[in-house]
């Protein structure tokens, strides 16, 4: 969000001064990339840079200096590539660090610093552990829905169910391997493709699309485009932990023991999915931004939340609700979309 705002900020004041590119007023430099068909003050570049280091100086406070100095560094490749001038570059790392410290305000106050004192509820079909991930989560300021319990599910099946039996089965005999028995290669590899960071698979995919639809070289619109998806993944974690600690349901195998995922369950209940209420919001705000791959983000989201279910760590109501409840957080933050004044 702090690239996106600096970003439009900077677009703003581009077309206050309409300021030339430097070879556009001296026709002896000769750029060493091509030239952006933008005004050249302020540099994009560097209020994108200076944005983001501010920011994750602030989330990483120990590597502050080493986040600002890469930001200085990004903005004089601008200078030396020819295509800005040096007061393009300080002008662009100023406003970038000004509109992170509006976020950086925004982030003080989200609630994310609330201090979890309990009680953990007990007895059967209850999650069990210690130290449960982030139980306020819930309860942290969103961007765009009214708050985490605006879509809050209904109750899981009861652990004691029909329903809650069947599902269990489902998990307990899905092949994959365990010391007794075979693998499914397919949905295993998916099982742990998933497991890996999926705001970087997303970003990578998102990246990609930009490149495929020519929008790398419109800072405008790619800086919107992850503004969205990540608004939509933010949104849909708060009210995914919103349900989760709202039920305290109990992961699969703490209530069969025979159960062997293929790696350990994420530290808090079970229901809803986190991953299918981050994919699932992911995919339905990049389909209303890539409307002819829509269908592609849907099967990845898809795959991503039923992969919960091929390790051994998930329920399919978990899945399921998560996704319906995924889309529903997702539709918010694309009529906000729709409202922004891109369409101009």
């Amino acid at each position: 969000m702090a690239i996106f705002d600096a970003t439009i900020a900077t677009w703003d004041s581009k077309y206050v001064y309409n300021r030339k590119r430097p070879s556009e007023v001296n026709s002896q430099v000769a750029p060493t990339l091509p030239v952006p068909n933008s005004p050249s003050y302020p540099s994009e570049h560097a209020a994108a840079a200076g944005a983001a280091a501010a920011v994750l100086g602030y989330l990483f406070p120990s590597d502050a200096q080493t986040f600002a100095d890469q930001a200085q560094e990004c903005g004089e490749s601008r200078l030396n590539a020819g295509l800005q001038f040096p007061s393009d570059v300080a002008a662009g790392l100023e406003l970038g660090r000004k509109v992170a410290e509006s976020v950086i305000a925004r982030a003080r106050t989200d609630g994310s610093d609330a201090v979890f004192t309990g009680p953990i509820p007990t007895g059967p079909g209850f999650w069990r552990g210690t130290n449960p991930l982030e139980p306020l989560a819930g309860t942290w300021r969103t961007w765009v829905i009214s708050s985490g319990g605006e879509f809050r599910p209904p109750p899981p099946p009861a652990f004691d169910s029909t329903q809650k039996a069947q599902e269990l089965a489902e998990v307990k005999n899905f092949p994959r391997p365990i010391p007794a028995g075979g693998a499914n290669f397919t949905t295993t590899r998916a099982a742990y493709f998933w497991q890996a960071p999926n705001s970087k698979l997303w970003n990578d995919i998102l990246t990609v699309k930009l490149f495929e639809y020519h929008l790398d070289r419109n800072p405008p619109r790619a800086a919107r485009a992850y503004a969205l998806m990540s608004v939509a993944a933010y949104d849909g974690i708060v009210a995914c932990f919103d349900g989760k600690y709202t039920y305290w349901a109990a992961r699969p195998n703490m209530l069969d023991p025979n159960i062997t995922p293929l790696f350990l369950n994420p530290n808090h209940p079970t229901y809803p999915s986190a991953h299918a209420m981050f994919d699932g919001p992911i995919a339905e705000a990049l389909g209303y931004l890539f409307p002819r791959d829509a269908d592609f983000f849907s099967a990845q989201a898809q795959e991503a939340g039923f992969s919960r279910l091929w390790a051994g760590i998930h329920f399919r109501s978990d899945i399921e609700t998560g996704l319906a409840i995924g889309r529903a957080v997702a539709q918010k933050v694309i009529e906000r979309a729709q409202n922004d004044g891109s369409q101009q």
